[in-house]
């Protein structure tokens, strides 16, 4: 069956059982030589199909909890569970949406979609050990927002999903850790050992083809970073930042500097509104 088809159906189940499942069957199918990659004129998708709870609001509506109680422990797993499912559609959507690209993009995103669900298993799982089920809290529709503004070239959605809002996440983890250990949630830790573990390699998938696309476009990958950042509307990277983490990633070290408050962006002809279009400069 053609790849981008078959991560198109499951990208489209709102059924959250049937949206894990698709994922690994997948990720499976791919190994197994099942799945091939040719180029399909269907539409793609315009939006994942998510299930009617939990309910969503815009990021700045989010009220912001303190980990000083059972019900905010329980949203904060929550919340954590909802960037994993996210996450799931977001790996989907790269594999259904830019075709033209060499096998081994979408063995990167359909092996980070089947990771991505076994994420979302773990913390929903714990999620339902302190009493609460995904969709009890109200969460946010950021990264799908993000999503649909890159929709329309690889290079923008590479630099400004995985590199930039997947690569927070290896940024706040270890405190997020801290906090939990200290209210005594060793298990919650420990499941964002392994969740951590695999965004190095989720943010790094991003880095390398970000750096592809960069080549076959002759532009320079960090100062195209910097002026994709200073787009209206994308949020720009806070310190403090897990050097370590995002070094293993693929940042450099000078990009790293790059990032410091108050860095303004070198000039660089990279538009996310007028970036080439996918399937044209992308192509092996």
């Amino acid at each position: 069956m053609n790849v981008q088809l078959a991560a198109r159906a499951v990208l489209a189940e709102s059924d959250i059982a049937a949206k894990l499942a698709g994922a690994a069957r997948l990720w499976a199918s791919w190994r197994a030589g099942e799945l091939t990659v040719e180029a399909t004129l269907d539409v793609p998708l315009a939006a994942a199909g998510i299930p009617d709870r939990p309910q969503l609001a815009p990021p700045a509506s989010m009220p912001r909890r303190q980990l000083n109680g059972r019900e905010n422990h329980a949203a904060l797993i929550h919340a954590l569970a909802h960037i994993e499912f996210n996450a799931i559609n977001l790996a989907l959507d790269a594999v259904q949406r830019f075709p033209g690209l060499p096998r081994e993009f979408y063995a990167d995103w359909l092996q980070v979609a089947a990771e991505e669900a076994y994420h979302f298993s773990l913390l929903n799982d714990h999620l339902r050990s302190l009493g609460k089920s995904y969709g009890d809290f109200l969460a946010h529709a950021g990264l799908w927002e993000m999503a649909e503004k890159t929709a329309h070239d690889p290079l923008a959605r590479m630099a400004l999903v995985p590199r930039l809002l997947e690569a927070r996440g290896l940024d706040v983890t270890p405190d997020i850790q801290r906090k939990l250990r200290g209210y005594g949630d060793a298990p919650g830790a420990d499941i964002l050992d392994i969740i951590l573990r695999d965004e190095i390699g989720h943010v790094a998938a991003g880095d390398r083809w970000f750096r592809y696309l960069c080549a076959q476009r002759g532009v320079q990958p960090e100062a195209a970073f910097q002026t994709l950042l200073a787009t209206p509307g994308v949020p720009r990277p806070r310190p403090p930042f897990n050097e370590t983490a995002r070094l293993a990633a693929g940042f450099s070290a000078q990009e790293l500097a790059d990032l410091a408050p108050g860095k303004k962006p070198a000039n660089q002809d990279i538009d996310v509104a007028n970036s080439p279009c996918p399937g044209k400069s992308a192509r092996a």
